[in-house]
């Protein structure tokens, strides 16, 4: 686009002219007052707000410090569109970007993150990120990126628009989060009656049978150096998300290159369970989802179903406090990472009540998911309303402004 395609008062920028990358420091956030940290885990992807951290009293190597307003990039792996504002003082990763403008009266801060969040942006993220496993883009790159900057008026009318569609998003957000409060809390609730009723056996996962708890196989078989844009999916922690798999977390493997990997597939009705890091979190597989390989951060994990349900395990894991906290007990540090492995999760214990029983808990549990996935379905569209207007906003020069 050049300048006679601009609206009036409009002019063709680098990203790098309007804002400036932070590069305040700390070399100990606890003794600067500093209580949180972020990491890239803790962004999610088109969601602006930082949601969840970590604390710093647990041990953090973090030392990049970002304030209220500041917006937070993820550099490595772009693709996965992780942007968001701040709304306390915190240190944040070395993989995370601290983005601010360089004069509110030429860019308004609360318009960058936007900015940041548009098509263009991001591909020129990926497509300036260097890596074959985790790609990263760099701040000369990014302040590269050309841009057309509107008029201050026209500016803060972009705003109005943008966060309105925003607030109506936000709203199916809060609706969401109530629905899975409620979820959560009938969930336990049963399970709370069902582990406290002595008629009910309990049993654990333990078993000389390899086929019960099978770890992945490790990156010096699975090499980074396999992966491929398309082909057989292999699963990984970061593909493992609350409401089902995040396709674009997951790596592929040549059909030749995964059939080396046979042992390694997932059946429906297997659930794979994060060993490391995000201990815990874990996903009941569909037919879809049918031989997926895991990665070496997972335990599948395949139970006998004349005597268990694989929706009821999944649901214990998840939401049993009895089940969190042996979870929470048998993890270990090393190398400065939480881990369990199969030898201790083999220990795990929990009731078994009869397959009937089992059912019905399932069965309350999807019926309470539903309204989550109807406030869903609702919020999806809602948020690709969001993207082609907010693009065409900030793209198109002003000219449909």
């Amino acid at each position: 686009m050049i300048e006679r395609d601009l609206k009036p008062g409009w002019r063709r920028v680098k990203f790098g002219d309007v804002v400036r990358l932070s590069k305040a420091r700390s070399k100990d956030p606890l003794a600067d007052g500093i209580e949180r940290y972020v990491g890239l885990e803790h962004l999610e992807p088109g969601d602006l707000r930082i949601r969840s951290w970590g604390n710093v009293a647990d041990g953090v190597t973090f030392t990049s410090v970002f304030q209220p307003g500041q917006v937070l990039f993820g550099k490595r792996r772009a693709y996965q569109r992780k942007v968001a504002v701040a709304d306390f003082t915190g240190v944040c990763s070395g993989d995370i970007y601290v983005l601010e403008t360089k004069d509110a009266q030429v860019l308004l801060p609360e318009l960058l993150p936007f900015i940041c969040q548009t098509n263009a942006f991001f591909d020129h993220a990926v497509g300036t990120s260097a890596g074959s496993l985790s790609p990263r883009t760099n701040w000369t790159s990014l302040a590269d990126f050309e841009f057309a900057l509107p008029t201050l008026g026209e500016q803060a009318r972009i705003l109005v628009c943008v966060n309105s569609i925003r607030e109506v998003i936000e709203s199916h957000e809060a609706l969401v989060l109530e629905a899975r409060r409620l979820l959560q809390a009938g969930v336990r609730n049963r399970l709370e009656e069902l582990e406290s009723a002595p008629q009910y056996p309990t049993t654990s996962l333990g078993s000389k049978n390899e086929d019960v708890l099978k770890t992945g196989p490790f990156g010096s078989n699975l090499k980074s150096s396999y992966f491929i844009s398309e082909g057989v999916p292999v699963l990984s922690i970061g593909s493992l998300g609350e409401d089902g798999i995040i396709e674009r977390e997951l790596f592929h493997l040549t059909e030749e290159i995964a059939s080396r990997f046979d042992d390694y597939r997932v059946r429906e009705g297997d659930v794979v369970f994060s060993r490391v890091a995000d201990v815990g979190r874990c996903h009941l597989i569909t037919a879809k989802e049918r031989d997926y390989i895991i990665s070496s951060n997972l335990i599948r994990i395949r139970m006998d179903r004349e005597k268990m349900i694989p929706g009821y395990l999944i649901l214990l894991l998840k939401h049993s406090r009895f089940v969190r906290d042996q979870i929470a007990r048998m993890t270990t540090q090393a190398a400065g990472r939480l881990l369990v492995n199969t030898k201790t999760l083999a220990k795990l214990r929990f009731p078994v009540p009869s397959l009937s029983e089992q059912r019905a808990l399932v069965d309350l549990e999807r019926d309470l998911r539903g309204g989550i996935d109807l406030t869903l379905t609702r919020h999806a569209r809602t948020r690709g309303l969001l993207e082609p207007v907010r693009d065409k906003l900030l793209l198109d020069g002003g000219q449909d402004v």
